[in-house]
Parts: structure tokens; sequence; C-alpha cells
């Protein structure tokens, strides 16, 4: 009997001296099987924390029925209290829950859709669509009679398929006295007269002359300017004259 005193007094005394001191408490937090670093651990009856590192590790002091909380805005607070078992083997494994996330209110606003303006538009897209089939037609698949269904929209075929051939005949069309017309509004008189050595009564020949010159059309380009304009006269005078010069 007294023996069983004996071990019964043993145990209180340890676990008395156990729950009056502290030890360091090593201990990994998971979630799902991985180890989560930046958790916030507290203890909360000595007002102590640390934080789990980069492999979810941490150490902290505690002793007998501390309580120890684990913090992370994205996952659920986890609160537990130390054990015997806790002292005695010195490490604890703590698994925690990922908050799960709130979706943000979905306001849905009224829309008033004109059904009429969508009906009336898809007829006008269906009646184009139409319009482009039964022109590609021939009225007889078997005798080509050099006529076209729905002869009202000639025009806009016509412009497909011939607007391309038409623009560039139209840049072709240049005006022919283009050339001097632009040389005589750049340069005065006196520039050909003077500069030139040309005389009055030769200027418009010598324009004439110049105009007949392909390379006159480049001096008139958007990529050209007086001083290129210039230079081409100079060298056209020299031509000019010698061409009527006396014998």
């Amino acid at each position: 009997m007294k023996v069983k005193l004996s071990v019964i007094l043993l145990i209180s005394i340890v676990q008395f001296s156990f729950s009056q001191s502290k030890k360091i408490i090593n201990g990994s937090v998971l979630s799902l099987n991985f180890l989560i670093s930046g958790i916030e651990v507290i203890n909360k009856s000595s007002e102590q924390s640390t934080t789990t590192n980069s492999n979810g590790k941490f150490s902290i002091a505690a002793k007998l029925n501390d309580s120890i909380l684990f913090y992370h805005k994205n996952y659920e607070l986890k609160g537990i209290k130390i054990s015997f078992d806790d002292i005695q083997n010195g490490t604890i494994t703590i698994e925690i829950t990922r908050k799960v996330e709130e979706l943000k209110e979905v306001v849905i606003h009224q829309v008033n859709v004109d059904w009429a303006f969508d009906k009336k538009w898809e007829q006008l897209k269906r009646d184009e669509v139409e319009v482009y089939r039964k022109a590609n037609t021939l009225k007889n698949p078997g005798v080509y009679n050099g006529t076209i269904e729905n002869g009202m929209d000639f025009v806009k075929i016509g412009k497909m398929l011939f607007g391309k051939l038409l623009k560039r005949k139209k840049e072709k069309a240049v005006n022919p006295e283009e050339f001097k017309e632009v040389a005589a509004t750049n340069f005065d008189q006196k520039f050909y007269t003077e500069t030139l050595q040309l005389k009055k009564e030769e200027i418009e020949p010598f324009l004439t002359f110049c105009n007949f010159d392909p390379e006159s059309k480049k001096t008139i380009s958007e990529n050209s300017n007086d001083l290129i304009l210039m230079d081409f006269l100079h060298k056209k005078s020299i031509e000019f004259k010698k061409i009527h010069a006396p014998e």
C-alpha cells in the first residue's frame, strides 16, 4: 500500500514539475499534406509568438496546458492545448484548413432590348445575303443570256468587281500639263530669265520641252521638293540651249 502511494506521489510530482516548467516545442504546420510557411504560432498563455519558416517549421516555449493558436488570414483559426505527451515528446504536427473563398456579390441589371430593331437588322442582313446569292446565280444555268438577276444592284456589284480596276485607271489619268503648272507657280519669270538665262519667249517652249521628259513627273511627286525641281530645270535648260543653239 505504501509502495502504491509512493508511485502515485511520484507521478504527481513529475506532472506538477512538467506543468510548472516550460519546454521548447518544435512543430510543423501542414495543409493537405503541404508544409505551410508564414503561419503565426501564438502561445496565448504566455503571450509569446513566432512564425513558421519557409519549411513550415516552428519552435516555441510552452508548458503543460498552455493554449497555442495557429493563425493566417487564408486559413481557419486552429487552437490546441499542450498535453503531457506533447511536453514529453517535444514535437507536434498541426493540420490546418484553408478558408473557402467567398464569391463577390453579383449584381444583375435589367437591360431593355429593342427586339423590333434587332429583327429589322437581322432581316436586312438576310436580304443582303439573298441579293448577293442571286446576283451570282444565272437565270438559266444551262444557257447564259448575259443578264444577272436583281439588276437594281448591278451598280453595287460593278463596284465590287471593277472598283480597284477603275481606281487604278483614275490614278493613271494625270494632268499632262501638271508639271508646267507647278514649275510656273513655284518660280517667277526672273528665275527663268536671270538664273537659267532664257529669253521670255523661250520660257513656254522650255517648260513644254521639260514636260516631255518622264523624269519631270518625279520632280513634282510627294517625295520631291523645290531643290529637286530647280536642279532638274537647270539640267534641262542646258539641253534646251544646246538643241536651240544657232548653227
